[in-house]
């Protein structure tokens, strides 16, 4: 069960269990359409992507220091090519 999806696509949920099913405020179970809960795409997606695939902290700190030293780009060309393989929907 996609908790994120279903908590998206039904305001009203305020708790979604894979056994027992998914309930509003007055414990009301609330009927899931699984199909429109499977094809929801998590908005922020892109950030995750991102996240994993940008290089550490350090790394980045270090291509900015060689870019000043040598006057090169890595650094601003390694993010421009993460956000573009990554981009927002």
């Amino acid at each position: 069960m996609n908790h994120k999806a279903i908590y998206a696509l039904y305001p009203t949920v305020v708790t979604a269990d894979d056994a027992a099913g998914a309930f509003d405020t007055q414990g009301n179970k609330v009927v899931i359409d699984e199909a429109a809960v499977a094809a929801w795409v998590d908005p922020d997606a892109y950030k995750y992507s991102r996240a994993t695939a940008y290089p550490t902290i350090q790394e980045q700190l270090d291509m900015q220091y060689w870019d000043g030293v040598n006057g090169t780009t890595i650094w601003a060309d390694t993010v421009a090519s993460v956000k573009s393989e990554n981009p927002k929907p």
